[in-house]
């Protein structure tokens, strides 16, 4: 017989066992987000000649990029339940494939009616894979480990912008009349293949949870189950219905609408804002447009590190919350000025991108089971109409004032609004602290 393991010895084993388990998931899944994430918003690019070619106003540019996010509410809830059912493998499979071919069917719009319409099936197709991710996650890994498998897994969001800047500004520039396309049309197309690609590859890379990854061995998946059953939540709902009832799933759909504000003012006009400020070639704008994700990135991880860490959410949040707001304003004062419109919107897309990782380690806290699949992805679609909201706002506003300044006092505002309810979040603030059973934890 064995004998028993020391407590340094099992701390080893722990965490070379959730190492092990992170570079099996967390790259695949990351690259995956950053796929889905380049199909939403590669539609600000497109924008750049799309609206002249088309004949688009600024209203009925936001009103499309936002209206993806109506489809998205619409089905995001129905797609998490069955994903919870039917398994992660085979509906993340079918959410990547299908999202690809509505956005490459994107090339053919040639009408307002079209473009909205284009966007409403995007939204509808790509329902339920970020909150899917988020549910995913927590099979694997407990809540005191959840803010940073959120980072790595939602920087996917930054580095879609990293990459994605000057890949899209490449296209834009380098495409423009090849075959008789025109470069928003080879944006479109370029772009939605990874997705189709992946999306085939997760029937072969994803397992379903911890009882179907062949290369854990047994030791390792008790060791996995039994960290998630000593994390459980004894008070947790387990009903539907209680969902819909408990307000602090409101109170916390509301916080994310807030953050999703943010995100989606930076995501959809960014480009457009780094043109304003006297940039005129598309790839120089893909280039520059990075920068903002590039900070956002390190302050991501180091963030959602030091939460986990402190073992606490809600003072995190709410300061990235602020620190956003403050972004967001302060581009509205030097429009004109390149350096000085990239250092505020670079803290505006950090702090709001730090808001996320820090944000979805609360949802799991307060529900489990089914509850879980249909709470976080009703906080994910209520908060997501923001992308709605905030396109259509800030398009409608610079049709009637000629500026985006207005629509990103807005987004400001909003943000400030997100940290206080963040700051009203009473129970789940912070992280409960390991328990003397609980082997220790990096």
């Amino acid at each position: 017989m064995n004998p028993p393991l020391s407590p340094a010895s099992s701390a080893g084993f722990e965490n070379a066992t959730y190492a092990k388990v992170t570079w099996r998931l967390l790259p695949f899944l990351f690259i995956c987000y950053v796929a889905a994430y380049l199909d939403r918003v590669n539609v600000g690019f497109a924008k750049l000649q799309m609206l002249s070619d088309l004949k688009f106003s600024e209203s009925v540019y936001g009103l499309g990029a936002g209206i993806f996010f109506i489809g998205y509410f619409l089905f995001e809830v129905p797609s998490n339940v069955l994903l919870h059912r039917v398994g992660a493998r085979v509906w993340i499979s079918r959410i990547m494939m299908t999202w690809a071919v509505v956005s490459a069917a994107s090339l053919f719009v040639k009408t307002p009616a079209m473009f909205y319409l284009v966007r409403f099936l995007l939204g509808v197709a790509e329902a339920g894979f970020f909150p899917g991710i988020v549910l995913y996650l927590t099979y694997w890994y407990p809540s005191s480990r959840r803010g940073r498998m959120n980072a790595l897994f939602m920087i996917g969001i930054p580095v879609a912008g990293v990459v994605g800047g000057p890949l899209s500004g490449w296209i834009m520039q380098v495409f423009n009349g090849v075959h008789g396309m025109s470069n928003w049309q080879w944006l479109y197309l370029i772009e939605a293949a990874p997705s189709l690609v992946l999306g085939v590859l997760v029937l072969f890379l994803l397992p379903n949870g911890i009882r179907a990854a062949s290369w854990l061995d047994e030791s390792q998946k008790k060791l996995l189950e039994a960290n998630l059953a000593r994390d459980g939540n004894v008070n947790a709902d387990h009903s539907l219905k209680a969902v819909v009832s408990n307000g602090r799933v409101w109170h916390l759909a509301a916080i994310y609408f807030c953050c999703m504000m943010g995100l989606y003012g930076v995501s959809f006009y960014l480009p457009t804002l780094v043109k304003a400020a006297g940039v005129k070639d598309a790839f120089a704008v893909g280039l520059l447009s990075a920068v903002p994700y590039a900070v956002a990135i390190v302050s991501m991880v180091r963030v959602a590190k030091s939460s986990d860490e402190r073992r606490e959410r809600r003072w995190h949040l709410a300061t990235a919350a602020i620190a956003a707001a403050i972004g967001f304003y302060a581009s509205t004062l030097y429009t004109d000025n390149l350096v000085l419109v990239l250092i505020t919107l670079s803290a505006a897309t950090a702090g709001v991108l730090s808001m996320m990782p820090v944000f979805w380690t609360y949802p799991s806290s307060v529900l489990s089971g089914t509850a879980a699949a249909a709470g976080i992805a009703m906080i994910n679609s209520v908060g997501n109409l923001a992308g709605f909201v905030s396109p259509s706002i800030i398009g409608w506003m610079k049709d009637v004032t000629h500026s985006t300044n207005a629509g990103l006092l807005f987004v400001a505002f909003a943000l400030f609004v997100g940290a206080v309810l963040t700051l009203m979040q009473r129970g789940v603030a912070r992280s409960a602290p390991p328990t003397p059973t609980r082997q220790s934890r990096v």
